[in-house]
């Protein structure tokens, strides 16, 4: 009910509380209690006792109603869990996942507390940032399932520089960078029975709204954010909104031509084929250039005495010892 009172607030300039009342089948107190809740939630709502309730702005938050507004998709978001403040949305994302939750669902929180990235390692979740986390059921092979990252990092790209002046480009296996800083990250996991994927699962981290000294010190020097970056004022449930559609979009190309056009355009955007890198994995490092993406995603490098390597994980760094 409290969503239909949004609605007609959206819908008619002013509305008086018995309009409302007669609209909702409620009563005036009915109308009175939901639209203190709208003014909780950081909806401004003017009253006057002669016109009634006007809707004078809406809060740059991530409400379900202010995602579901900017929505452009047929399944991606179609289900929505927001959260003011959560541990993990990738881990809540998982038990939903595991529950039994549609192919769609996003799981969305304004801060995380025990935010997760690659490698095992922590995602800072300051307030003004977008943290999410979608389920997939593609009903595809493990094997075939190797290049959803990297598809998930180009619809992030095309999404982001919607945004920016300058286009975003790739780090190896799933950053999205702006003028060689980390903008957004990207963790993908799956899990699968007799090599069929049951669900996956993409984490999308995006730094929105900080500015550079409101970023932990350890990455101020090689992260950026939107707010820095972007040509113009953002507003986090529309960026979601063009995440999902592009992801929407790349998610249907690479279930239906395979991986070679979205590797295609992964290569356009890289920021990191060209170039001397050191991959660190678990087990060994490996120097060399990086030279291609191969059919499965890896990263194909040359390296001493012209000796090609596939890398399939690992913490990739920049000749001179940066990420980027």
């Amino acid at each position: 009910m409290k969503d239909a009172v949004l609605k007609s607030l959206k819908q008619t300039r002013v509305v008086s509380g018995q309009a409302l009342a007669s609209e909702l089948g409620i009563s005036r107190t009915g109308v009175w209690k939901y639209v203190n809740q709208l003014r909780r939630e950081g909806y401004r709502i003017s009253s006057s006792p002669r016109l009634g309730y006007t809707l004078d702005s809406v809060p740059d938050s991530l409400l379900a109603a202010e995602i579901e507004e900017n929505l452009q998709t047929r399944i991606q978001g179609r289900k929505i869990i927001s959260c003011r403040e959560m541990q993990s949305t990738q881990d809540h994302a998982k038990k939903l996942a595991i529950q039994g939750s549609p192919e769609g669902t996003i799981v969305v929180a304004e801060t995380q507390s025990a935010g997760r990235g690659r490698l095992g390692r922590s995602w800072a979740s300051p307030p003004g940032g977008l943290y999410f986390s979608l389920i997939l059921r593609p009903g595809i092979t493990l094997a075939g399932a190797a290049g959803i990252p990297l598809v998930a990092a180009v619809a992030l790209a095309r999404a982001i520089h919607r945004y920016t002046a300058v286009a975003p480009r790739l780090k190896w296996p799933n950053d999205v960078l702006i003028k060689k800083r980390k903008t957004a990250g990207i963790l993908v996991e799956m899990s699968a029975e007799m090599d069929r994927l049951d669900w996956v699962i993409i984490g999308i981290g995006v730094n929105v709204a900080a500015a550079s000294v409101q970023l932990p010190p350890e990455i101020r020097r090689t992260s950026t954010s939107l707010a820095i970056e972007s040509t113009r004022t953002v507003q986090r449930t529309q960026l979601l909104g063009d995440i999902l559609y592009e992801l929407e979009e790349a998610l249907d190309m690479f279930q239906t031509q395979g991986f070679e056009p979205l590797r295609k355009q992964w290569k356009e955007k890289s920021h990191t084929l060209g170039k001397h890198v050191t991959v660190v994995g678990s087990r060994q490092s490996i120097e060399g250039k990086a030279v291609d993406i191969d059919s499965s995603g890896a990263l194909v490098m040359e390296c001493a005495g012209g000796i090609r390597q596939r890398v399939t994980s690992g913490d990739l760094f920049f000749k001179g010892g940066g990420h980027g």
